[in-house]
């Protein structure tokens, strides 16, 4: 703060060493006046003006001190009291500012929720006509026709669904349910949604399950299974997708592996990162980018840890561990 207090009366330092010069200039050229004299009343100037920056740094740079310090959260009762008119300018500047952010800020918050709403209450709309055309499609004879068909509406049912809860994510603590969890009932469900595309591509399942019970949220489990098994199945052709759970270290491991395309490495570091496909079918518009991003934020909030290892074209791997109950319940009371 010093230097840039110098810097900022460097023009009046200037001026005060140009004036002591002058006097001594005027001194050497006029006999009439003692240039001895002279060079005392300039030292003593020069303490006397140094003595006045002193008093003067400390009183002008409390107010921009403060400002320097002041946190970002639009408070401004902790700046200190502005000493000149320039200072009360900044200060009445500030405040106008901040006010108006507010009020702008408060604007977009309402319309964005209004938005969230509006959202919210289409995909539920959506939903019932949804319902409807998959009571026709079962009612179809045509079983080709009837495959295509419910491919297609499955993809509407998963994107929708993945819109839902993109939505609900951020509030997502307000919605968990805590409880003991059957991880095989889930899974199973989950692949009884994806069977008649499972089926359109040769996609088949190898399940184990040696530990099935976790406390967790039931709801949010499986949305974060329905992404991994929604990746499994898309990039996957005329395969078996293993799942296996078990115990290790007194916490629930569940694998879900597949034998499709795999994951370049480069792209693993930024698999989870929002909006991110892949680099190696960066053309590939059926990809979203938002299922893994979507399953790692519903994860972190239940504890659930994700770990994925995939090779180009040898398959993936991703492995959920659940915290253990003791554990849910110590991290939860934090």
């Amino acid at each position: 703060m010093i230097k840039k207090y110098l810097i900022e009366r460097r023009s009046w330092i200037l001026l005060f060493i140009l004036l002591q010069l002058f006097v001594i200039f005027v001194s050497f050229l006029d006999s009439a006046v003692p240039l001895s004299s002279m060079l005392y009343v300039v030292y003593l100037s020069i303490i006397i003006f140094s003595i006045f920056l002193i008093i003067r740094y400390h009183k002008e740079t409390k107010f921009y001190k403060s400002l320097e310090e002041q946190a970002d959260n639009f408070d401004l009762s902790r700046l200190n009291t502005p000493n000149s008119p320039f200072e009360q300018i900044i200060e009445t500047y500030m405040t106008e500012q901040i006010q108006y952010l507010k009020q702008v800020s408060s604007q977009n918050k309402m319309m964005l929720e209004q938005e969230k709403d509006d959202l919210l209450s289409w995909i539920h709309e959506v939903k019932t006509p949804l319902t409807a055309m998959r009571l026709m499609i079962d009612r179809l004879n045509n079983d080709m026709m009837k495959s295509h068909i419910t491919y297609e509406w499955l993809r509407i049912h998963l994107l929708l669904d993945q819109q839902l809860h993109q939505r609900r994510i951020p509030f997502i603590e307000n919605d968990l349910f805590i409880e003991h969890t059957d991880l095989e009932s889930v899974i199973f469900n989950e692949i009884k949604t994806l069977q008649s595309w499972c089926i359109q591509k040769g996609v088949g399942f190898d399940i184990q399950f040696d530990k099935a019970d976790v406390v967790s949220d039931a709801k949010w489990v499986a949305f974060i299974i329905r992404q991994l098994l929604t990746n499994a199945v898309k990039y996957s052709e005329s395969s078996d997708i293993t799942i296996t759970s078990y115990e290790q270290d007194g916490g629930t491991i569940l694998k879900v592996q597949d034998y499709g395309r795999g994951i370049d490495a480069r792209d693993l570091p930024r698999i989870f990162d929002k909006g991110f496909t892949s680099t190696t079918m960066h053309r590939d518009t059926a990809a979203t980018g938002m299922g893994l991003y979507l399953a790692k934020k519903a994860a972190q909030s239940l504890f659930i840890h994700i770990h994925v290892e995939s090779e180009l074209g040898e398959g993936t791997t991703v492995t959920l561990t659940f915290p253990q109950q003791n554990e849910f319940i110590r991290i939860t009371s934090v």
